[in-house]
């Protein structure tokens, strides 16, 4: 199973530093197949809840990857590297349903907002000393969250939603705090939970967002913070609903010393009412990245959040990049007040897609979902098969690893680069990359 390598320890720590060891000097190889706990825990004469304690650190730092019965191996990436690159590697001639990447006919032209941005700057240059947030671009934000329902606060801005959470995290926690994040969820929150030395509580997720009693299992662990995708949760879909809101926000109301996080990412891309979860704890922030709806080149988003929050924020950005380009802001401001994006079609462009293939894969007997935006989670039994499979079929999908600590394996499929007409066949495909071969086991 791992050669002539010995794993030691009689601590959680000491076991997860000697795998840790054994990957960084090659004893360990990519995919090696770890021993199961209990037996790892009778060769060194500890608990197995000291093994499952240490195989619990090895996967929130990335090291390792869980798949239920098949045990845990090895990562096939360093533990260094992001989830992010724990992606299929696109072959020529493949379809890339993978990249999770906007449909770029749904994306604006950016010239008109840019020679506006332009001009404006050419009139009054941006000089120090002036708001980080240009003001024209406050008052839009505001009247946006307004009529969504965001409690009232400052404004910051920020270098895209990841920069945002990164900002709020960063205000409020240390290293070795705990933070609640949706499983399967955000690659890219894992891998800033870990960079930030967090220790990630994983929370289930269905349709409606993350589920009150795992949130609840969560707080009473220690969770010191929430993090929730409003909308267009990546990769299952999800979205907060009005009763599941109205659940999480009278279970936070007992815990107000948690920081909850609201990422709305989807903004502009869907046409799901926004349920924030902000204002019923002490300290809470909302952020609204423009990137799925205008562009990922168009690094920005807007921030909200309470009093003490904010200040924290806007007080740290200060002394690092001091501010966000004021002429991505003046840019945004164009976009915004010309209208350029029509949310609901686009959300009914994607929706149409989305919901498809969910019908389509519905008929062929494969389970899956996806209730908003431009991704479609399918649950595998077998997750490196199922992409190798898909590969060979010609379609390029994600990875379930990049997206879950606990939870069970699956693909993630994004739609935005699938036309309607194309939807039976991709259907076809994973049906058939699903099923078992021969034998009844899955390859």
């Amino acid at each position: 199973m791992l050669g002539e390598y010995r794993i030691t320890g009689r601590r959680a720590s000491d076991i997860a530093a000697s795998v840790e060891a054994g990957i960084g000097t090659g004893a360990l190889a990519p995919g090696a197949l770890l021993p199961p706990m209990r037996e790892l825990a009778g060769v060194l004469g500890v608990n197995p809840n000291t093994v499952a304690a240490a195989y619990r650190t090895l996967r929130e730092r990335g090291v390792i990857e869980t798949d239920g019965r098949r045990g845990s191996r090895v990562r096939a990436r360093p533990a260094s590297a992001p989830r992010d690159e724990l992606r299929a590697v696109v072959p020529e001639g493949a379809r890339d349903v993978a990249s999770g990447n906007p449909d770029v006919s749904l994306l604006p032209a950016l010239d008109g907002a840019l020679a506006a941005a332009a001009d404006r700057y050419a009139k009054a240059p941006t000089l120090y000393g002036e708001d980080p947030v240009a003001p024209e671009l406050a008052r839009l934000a505001r009247a946006g969250l307004d009529a969504d329902g965001v409690p009232p606060g400052a404004m910051a801005v920020t270098s895209g939603a990841l920069d945002g959470v990164e900002r709020v995290l960063a205000a409020h926690l240390r290293p070795g705090d705990a933070v609640a994040v949706e499983d399967p969820g955000w690659g890219s929150v894992l891998d800033l939970a870990a960079a930030l030395g967090l220790r990630v509580l994983p929370v289930d997720v269905d349709d409606e967002g993350p589920r009150p009693e795992a949130v609840s299992r969560a707080l009473v662990a220690g969770a010191r913070a929430l993090v929730v995708t409003s909308r267009a949760q990546n990769p299952t879909g999800a979205a907060v609903g009005g009763a599941r809101a109205a659940e999480l926000r009278e279970l936070l109301g007992r815990h107000p010393e948690v920081l909850v996080v609201d990422d709305d990412h989807g903004h502009g891309i869907v046409d799901l009412p926004l349920h924030c979860l902000g204002g019923v704890t002490r300290h809470w922030a909302l952020i609204r990245s423009t990137a799925k709806a205008y562009g990922p080149d168009l690094r920005l988003a807007v921030l909200t959040g309470d009093a003490v929050t904010m200040d924290r924020v806007r007080g740290r950005q200060r002394l690092g990049p001091g501010w966000v380009s004021r002429l991505l802001q003046f840019a945004v401001v164009e976009l915004w007040a010309s209208g350029v994006v029509d949310p609901a079609a686009v959300a009914r462009s994607y929706g149409e897609r989305r919901d498809g293939l969910v019908a389509a894969l519905a008929e062929r007997g494969v389970p899956a979902r996806g209730r908003s935006g431009m991704n479609v989670w399918v649950p595998v039994a077998d997750e490196t098969g199922t992409v190798t499979r898909l590969l060979g079929s010609g379609w390029a999908v994600a990875p379930g690893a990049r997206f879950r600590v606990d939870s069970g394996p699956g693909v993630r499929v994004t739609v935005s680069a699938v036309a309607p007409a194309e939807l039976p066949g991709l259907a076809d495909a994973v049906a058939a990359a699903v099923r078992p071969v021969a034998g009844g086991r899955f390859g």
